[in-house]
Parts: structure tokens; C-alpha cells; sequence
């Protein structure tokens, strides 16, 4: 795009009746007309109106952060329509937030919505290098309003706001669902301290969060602020600044008017504190306060900043076709950008002509940005867009994997003396514990919580004496919000720690599932790999306890799981492979940050025989140090028969797999076959290779699955093997019933059975 065509471009725009050129017009007619008495300029260190709080020096540096944003918002508008950027939703009306930036610190970290650019702007300027190098906010928001491969924020694959070197974590387009890691952060700043971690940012800083009025009603950002004040109810220290950037309106559904300050002005655990983000001579001081009275008290502050939205949600929301013309014109009379420009002219300052000159300075210097980020490369490959989203580096990972606790281990819950001290093998419960503890031991800055996890050591006891072993600070209770324990959990890997939450059953899950599919699994995709939150979830589900509490405690919905990008899932349905599995995925989330799952399936916590009562053939002994599992790799149950060929190969995982061990001898003499039963242990993401090579091995083919038969694992293990070339193969599927799991008996009617599995590999005896 030439400069001419640029100006030619924004000649025709001004002409039109887009609400973006109103606002352009009236800032240059207003400044142009403006007529007031001539003042001696200023010095620098002075207010810059009389009783205001912030100086000249400070002024003169905010509004070139307000002009900055407003001129990327102008640009982005003109240039959609030539398809050389691809975003429009802008930050102008809330400009004022760049007196948050400037107030706080470039080391406290801050998730930010949307609307953030002034902020981002000014941010950039408290590093040294102010708009130099090493950060010019307006070249990194041309790329990523590009979506160049060289956004310095994504790398083109949103546009975010976001910076390492700033402490900004790139948010997507959030409705408030970043404001539980938000006050995770601050809760890890102050946990910090008190397990001796070594922070990466000051001791004193505080967590930024910014959204809009309308988002402040979304359910996760309610339960952010309940959980805040919650803590501050305890007297847990909590430095976390809610800041509501209240333009009154979300896309066309108005805020009812004072609803902001009724509902948060007297919110108990909530400091509350109002601020004009519209004008920076009396905001200033507001912000101030809030902003210090959060790092002092170390308490949850809420921000109420008043703003406007000009220019419409988006470039797509042409206001004038749903709101009145007098509503759009009262709204534009308060821009906040003209409101600095009479100040700027009140206070003597700058005159007219200096204020349109470092105006249309701006602009020709976003444009001009604008023409070189156009320029610049894309993300051309499939490959490089997914670089960052799933890291994995095997050899790294295995090394951790296998590598010893150094010191000696404290006595285990069990009592039993120095682990891995266990002459006898035991279930699945207990190998897990000890694979706990085990980790809680190789990493001190492990943290296990979750509800019930504590003293009474969880629901099924798989915690038990871990409170006792490690302490409070170490192994702790939540409240009771799945959305909570997700978030508070990004918070603490966000800060350096490693993360071991507890998610009670699967169906609760389902409660919080965005903290892990919209946050946490996409924050290295979003940042290109500079920001990682590594954690290891535990989740216990799955069916088969014989009736007991129905549908949330017999969750079988793992396609909630499998559908989220990068996440890894492992599921072992023995003690041993628990162990192995545990401690590879803990190295996987130190290593190379990745977001693990570990799905526990509780009607084989206890389980302690196999084909007969009292046979123990479900005990197993705990893995030696150094034994850890390769990810994706599978436990195959089988007899060489020197063919290299089974009859049958049945593909299951969690309760299929001791439930496919018992079918297959029956299968083997009613039929005659040597059965092959692979435990797939890993979910996400499915070894195909794995697969294919187990496939080929079978002149039949059962896949026995617990999920839905519509929403499972089956589908993707079934894909692997068609794509494979194993198509052709006597083929069938043993899969729960797509509907919920009832009470009492007729759960074992929608979940697969031992009967079923022999049945359907009759079917395939042709």
C-alpha cells in the first residue's frame, strides 16, 4: 500500500457515515476551533491543571500512548477494507487505561482484554529503549494486526495483546475467562514466600486483569471475584487489581445504569475504588490509589474505570442501523482522546496546530508501520502454525522422567519408611499415592490442592497423609469451584511452580472445561511458545462402580478431554503404569510446559484381582526410580505364537482393560483364538503408528471403549487403523450407549460389559 493509496483511501472513508471518521473529524474541527486564552507553557514537574495529580512530563507521555491507540484503531478500519489487516475491534473510548500502565509496573503481570492498546503503549515506554528498541508498540501491533509470523506477541496467529518482556500474557477474545488465573497469579506471588520458591518477578508485584462491564456478569468472572473474596475473608493475601473498564454497553446490550457500582461498590473482600478513565487530569489520582493501595495491602482491589466505546464493537457493528443518532453523538462528545487534546490546549502546553500535528504524526506513522507489516511473512505451513502449541522434546522429558529424587524421601503416607520402600504389590490407589509423594519430593515447588485433598486425603483417599508429609503450604484445600482450582492452578505455573490440582470427578469437569481449553492449553499457541503454564491435572472418572451415584460419578464423556488442542491425557488402569505415567507426564509439564492430564479411573482404585476372587492379579509392585513411560506407548497382553499373527486384537483402555483380559479367555476357549489385548494407556494424542502396527498383527479387530458410542475413543483408534490400510478386517465395536449413566443396576445396561465383549467377537467368527 502506497502512502498515496493510503490517502486516498481514508479521503473516501472520511466521506462515509462510518462512526470512525465522525470521531477522526470531530477531534481535528474541535482543536481546530478551539479558542480559548493563551497560557505560559508549563514546566515539567508541574500539575498539569491546577490540583490534578499528574504533572506535565506524565501528561505529554499518556497522551502520545492515547494517540498511539486511537491511530492503530483509524488504521486498522481503513486498511480492513483492502484485506491488509484482519482485526478491528478497538480500544477506542478506553484510553485511560494507559494511566493503569504507567501507575503499575512493567514486572506485574497483566491479562488484559481487548480493548488494552494505550495501556500496551504505554507499558512499552517503562522499558528503556521508551518506543526505540528493543519495543515499538505501534510496529508489534501493525504485525499483529497483519498477522505477520513476525508478531513479536503470537506470531501471527491472533491478534493479542501480549508481551514477554512486558509481563503482558496474551488473552484471545476473552469474556472474563482470564480473571481465575488472574487471581491465581496474585495468590501464587504471596504463596511464593511461603514455600521458599524463587519468584520471576518482584516479591511485591501485583496481578493486573482488565474487561468490560457487560463481562463482569459472565459465570467465571463472578467466580473469580467470589473466589477473591474469599480469601480476602480468610485474610489470605491476594494482590490481584480487577479493573472494569465500564463503557456501559456489551456489543448492543446496555449495562443498566449504576449496576457496576451497586453491585461491587460494597462487595465484602472486595476494595473497591472509582476512577474517570476519561479524563487523565482527574483520573489520574483515582488510579493512583487503587493501583497503591492493592501493592500496600496486598488485598483484591476492583477498579470501576469509566470509559466509552466509540467506533462501535467492531468494524462490523454499524451502530447507526440499531442506536439513535442523539445516543451516538451524546457517547462521541466524551471521547476521552478530545478530552486530553483541551487539556493539552487548556494548560498551554501545546496549541492548536501542535496538537493536530502530533495527531496526523500519528497517523502517518501507524500507516506507515501499517505498509511494512503487509510486507512481512505469514505463517505459510501447517507446521509452522502449530510449532507452538504442543511441544515435545523425548529425550529431555525421558532424562527427567527417570531422573532420582536427590535427597532421601520423607516416610510415606502408608508409613511404610523411606519410598519407594513396598515389598508387596499393591492396587491402583496406593500406587498412586506414593507416585505422588514421590513427585511432591523431586520437585519442592509442586503444589497438590483441590477439594478434600487435605486432611482427610480426598474422596477415595488417593491423597491420604500427603497433608501430613509435605505440610498445609504444600498440600492444601480449595473452595468448593472447579473453575477456581483451574485457574488458581495457570496462576501458579504462570509463576514458576508446578501445578498437581485435583478435579474430584469427571462430570465436574465439565463445570470449568474452558480454564483448560480456552486458556491454559492455548496460552504457548497464542504467545508462540514465550509464555508456558505447565501443570498435571488429576481427574478421576470413568464408569463401573456398580451403580453407585449415577451420572457425576460415572462420568464417561472423554471427548471433552480429546477435543482440546495440545493437552496430553494418559489413563492407566494399573498401579505401575500409573506410576510411570506420572512421573513422564510431570516431566512433560517441567520440560517442555505442557498442560498433562492424568484420568483415574475410581472402579479401579481398590480393584485387587483380576479373573477370581483372592487371585491378586490387579496387585503389582511399585516401579523402581528411573522407570518412567514413553509417551503414546501402549501395554500389549498377549502370547507369541509364533506366527506373529492373533486371532483377535481388542483395542481398549481404563476399565476395558482387565474387563477384555477376562473376556478374552473366554473367547480363547470358546473359539479357539489367541487374543491380543492392547491397553492404548494414552488418549490424547492417540499413537497412531502404535495403533496400526497392534492392528496389523490381528486377523480380527474389537475395539472395546467406555465412552459414548458417538463421543469416545473408539472413533480415533478406528480412524488410525482405516487410514492405515486395516480397514478391511473383520471389524466391530463394543461402546457405551449415548445417553447419561442412570443409578443402581441399570448403569451396567449403557456401559460395556464382559458379555458384550464376548458377544461382539462371536459376530466377528466368520
Amino acid at each position: 500500500m502506497s502512502a498515496a493509496a493510503g490517502g486516498g483511501e481514508i479521503a473516501a472513508w472520511r466521506r462515509g457515515i462510518d462512526r470512525a471518521a465522525i470521531c477522526d473529524r470531530n477531534f481535528t474541527e474541535a482543536v481546530r476551533d478551539w479558542r480559548g486564552p493563551a497560557s505560559a507553557p508549563p514546566r515539567d514537574d508541574a500539575p498539569v491543571l491546577a490540583g490534578s495529580a499528574l504533572d506535565v512530563c506524565g501528561f505529554r507521555e499518556l497522551f502520545q500512548s492515547q494517540l498511539i491507540s486511537r491511530h492503530l484503531d483509524l488504521m486498522a478500519r481503513v486498511l480492513r477494507r483492502q484485506d491488509a489487516v484482519f482485526y478491528t475491534i478497538g480500544s477506542s473510548g478506553h484510553e485511560g487505561n494507559a494511566m493503569v500502565a504507567r501507575l503499575a509496573r512493567p514486572t506485574d503481570p497483566a491479562f488484559l482484554h481487548y480493548r488494552s492498546g494505550a495501556f500496551m503503549a504505554e507499558r512499552a515506554r517503562q522499558l528503556p529503549g521508551a518506543y526505540g528498541q528493543p519495543i515499538d508498540p505501534v510496529m508489534d501491533a501493525a504485525l499483529s494486526l497483519a498477522a505477520s509470523a513476525n508478531d513479536p506477541a503470537s506470531g501471527g496467529r491472533h491478534k493479542v495483546w501480549g508481551s514477554k518482556p512486558l509481563w503482558v500474557l496474551p488473552q484471545t477474545s476473552t469474556i472474563a475467562s482470564h480473571l481465575p488465573k488472574a487471581l491465581g497469579t496474585a495468590l501464587a506471588i504471596e504463596h511464593a514466600r511461603r514455600i521458599g520458591h524463587v519468584l520471576p518477578v518482584p516479591a511485591d508485584s501485583i496481578a493486573i486483569c482488565s474487561f468490560g462491564d457487560a463481562s463482569a456478569n459472565h459465570a467465571t468472572a463472578q467466580a473469580a471475584f467470589n473466589a477473591a473474596a474469599w480469601s480476602a475473608y480468610q485474610g489470605l493475601p491476594a494482590p490481584v487489581l480487577f479493573v472494569c473498564e465500564d463503557n456501559g454497553i456489551g456489543i448492543s446490550v446496555r449495562t443498566p445504569e449504576g449496576w457496576i457500582a451497586q453491585r461491587f461498590g460494597a462487595m465484602p473482600g472486595l476494595d473497591y475504588f472509582h476512577a474517570d478513565g476519561l479524563d487523565l487530569a482527574t483520573g489520574y489520582a483515582q488510579v493512583r490509589a487503587a493501583v497503591e493501595h492493592c501493592r500496600r495491602t496486598r488485598r483484591p482491589t476492583f477498579l470501576h474505570l469509566r470509559t466509552v466505546r466509540l467506533m462501535g464493537h467492531a468494524g462490523t457493528d454499524f451502530e447507526v442501523e440499531w442506536r439513535d443518532i442523539a445516543e451516538l453523538c451524546a457517547v462521541e462528545a466524551h471521547d476521552p482522546l478530545l478530552r486530553s487534546a483541551m487539556i493539552a490546549l487548556e494548560s498551554g502546553l501545546m496549541d492548536a496546530d501542535g496538537v493536530l500535528e502530533a495527531y496526523e504524526a500519528m497517523r502517518r506513522r501507524c500507516f506507515a508501520a501499517a505498509e511494512e507489516a503487509a510486507g512481512q511473512p505469514k505463517l505459510a505451513t501447517l507446521a509452522e502454525v502449530v510449532a507452538p502449541l504442543a511441544p515435545y522434546t523425548p529425550a529431555a522429558v525421558a532424562a527427567e522422567a527417570a531422573r532420582r529424587v536427590s535427597h532421601p524421601l520423607p516416610a510415606t503416607p502408608a508409613g511404610e519408611g523411606a519410598m519407594p520402600a513396598q515389598a508387596a504389590p499393591r492396587h491402583l490407589t496406593i500406587q498412586i499415592n506414593q507416585a505422588l509423594h514421590e513427585l511432591m519430593a523431586k520437585y519442592p515447588q509442586a503444589l497438590l490442592f483441590g477439594e478434600d485433598v487435605a486432611r482427610k486425603g480426598g474422596v477415595y483417599t488417593v491423597t491420604r497423609g500427603l497433608h501430613k508429609a509435605f505440610g498445609g503450604t504444600r498440600v492444601f484445600n480449595t473452595l468448593l469451584d472447579e473453575t477456581t482450582i483451574l485457574g488458581l492452578a495457570q496462576g501458579y505455573a504462570n509463576m514458576g511452580m508446578l501445578p498437581l490440582p485435583e478435579i474430584q470427578y469427571l462430570a465436574y469437569f465439565h463445570n470449568a472445561c474452558d480454564q483448560i481449553r480456552g486458556e491454559a492449553a492455548s496460552l504457548q499457541f497464542f504467545s508462540n511458545g514465550q509464555y508456558r503454564n505447565p501443570m498435571l491435572v488429576r481427574i478421576a472418572g470413568l464408569g463401573y462402580q456398580r451403580g453407585f451415584g449415577g451420572h457425576f460419578h460415572n462420568d464417561n464423556s472423554i471427548a471433552a478431554l480429546r477435543d482440546i488442542p495440545g493437552i496430553v491425557v494418559g489413563c492407566a488402569s494399573r498401579g505401575d503404569d500409573a506410576v510411570e505415567m506420572l512421573r513422564t507426564l510431570a516431566a512433560m509439564a517441567i520440560v517442555d510446559g505442557r498442560v498433562a492430564v492424568f484420568l483415574e479411573p475410581i472402579a479401579l482404585y481398590m480393584t485387587k484381582d483380576l479373573y477370581a476372587p483372592g487371585d491378586g492379579g490387579w496387585l503389582f509392585p511399585y516401579p523402581e526410580q528411573g522407570r518412567a513411560m514413553v509417551p503414546g506407548q501402549g501395554r500389549v497382553y498377549a502370547v507369541d505364537d509364533g506366527n506373529g499373527c492373533d486371532d483377535l486384537v481388542i483395542f481398549t483402555y481404563g476399565n476395558g482393560v482387565p474387563m477384555s483380559l477376562r473376556a478374552a479367555r473366554r473367547i480363547e476357549a470358546a473359539h479357539g483364538w489367541s487374543v491380543r489385548v492392547v491397553d492404548l494407556r494414552w488418549l490424547v494424542p492417540l499413537d497412531t503408528a502404535f495403533i496400526v502396527e497392534q492392528a496389523r498383527r490381528g486377523r480380527r479387530i474389537l475395539i472395546v471403549d467406555e465412552g459414548r458410542r458417538s463421543a469416545g475413543v473408539g472413533e480415533g483408534v478406528v480412524t488410525a487403523i482405516i487410514e492405515g490400510g486395516f480397514g478391511g478386517r473383520p471389524f466391530g465395536r463394543v461402546v457405551g450407549a449415548d445417553t447419561f449413566t442412570p443409578l443402581a443396576g441399570a448403569a451396567l445396561l449403557v456401559i460395556p460389559c464382559e458379555d458384550d465383549i464376548v458377544a461382539a467377537a462371536a459376530k466377528l467368527d466368520a
